[in-house]
């Protein structure tokens, strides 16, 4: 899997020789989880956020609310389409680690670094971190449209416009356009829109074929990231003035206030724009 200098742990005090943390919790544990290790963490140590998703409370993409907590620390962000299940029985994967500087982000992909896992360096920490968080939403969509049994034209027409919809966003934050087409970026975007492991599009899947999304959820012991980046997605859409009109009717179809089959046609009948 990972080299033998990688180590899974819980407990903070073993963190004080770590050259590099890597944060892999829920996204809206993330700040108290980063408030109670602060204290703990080597100020030398970049810190690399692997949850991707909005925290609902502050509207706060992850790296800008660990930048927050933790002002004297590098901030890096790890995303791309990796199904964990793949990833733990060693298949070949790629994935983006975003940092402010190249040199950081060049030096936490030297650590990850194997000869089934290769990282991509990048310096947009907003835009892998943005792309990453968005994706899950377009995925429940996806998973709605194929569960629904609306095909897969719409189905490529909801990722390719969902895709639109993120880079639209991002532009308006300060994302660079080329990270909406890298491994954070359409790489995420494929995999989880079609994967049936994903938790995103099986959750779609599921109420596409007419489950309330309450029993969907009692079912599972897993976070499904998308159910919770809708509405602070909209939100931030809101701030930016942009519109993001399949993330809106994802948020309806959540709230029970329209199936998937009236979410669809509510997108079909928008006015005609140049793509």
């Amino acid at each position: 899997l990972f080299r033998s200098n990688v180590v899974v742990t819980a407990d903070a005090k073993s963190l004080a020789a770590s050259k590099v943390i890597l944060l892999v919790v829920p996204t809206q544990f993330v700040p108290d989880v980063l408030s109670g290790l602060k204290n703990d963490l080597p100020e030398s140590a970049p810190v690399v956020i692997c949850g991707k998703g909005i925290h609902v409370q502050s509207q706060k993409l992850l790296p800008e609310i660990a930048a927050e907590i933790l002002p004297d620390h590098s901030i890096a962000v790890l995303s791309g389409p990796n199904l964990a299940p793949e990833v733990a029985r060693g298949l070949p994967a790629a994935a983006t680690i975003a940092a402010k500087d190249d040199e950081t982000a060049k030096m936490i992909a030297g650590y990850l670094r194997t000869p089934a896992f290769r990282p991509y360096a990048s310096t947009d920490v907003i835009g892998v971190a943005l792309a990453g968080a968005l994706k899950n939403v377009i995925a429940l969509a996806s998973g709605m449209v194929i569960g629904a049994g609306l095909g897969e034209n719409a189905q490529a027409a909801i990722i390719t416009r969902g895709m639109a919809e993120i880079a639209r966003l991002g532009a308006a934050m300060g994302a660079r356009p080329e990270t909406f087409m890298s491994l954070a970026g359409i790489g995420d975007m494929m995999l989880t829109c079609h994967a049936k492991t994903s938790r995103n599009f099986s959750c779609g899947f599921a109420l596409g074929q007419g489950q309330s999304l309450s029993d969907i959820m009692a079912s599972r012991n897993s976070v499904t990231e998308g159910v919770t980046t809708v509405g602070p997605a909209l939100a931030l859409a809101e701030k930016y003035k942009i519109e993001l009109p399949i993330c809106a009717v994802v948020a309806s179809v959540l709230n029970d206030e329209m199936n998937v089959g009236a979410a669809l046609a509510q997108l079909m009948a928008r006015p005609l724009k140049t793509e």
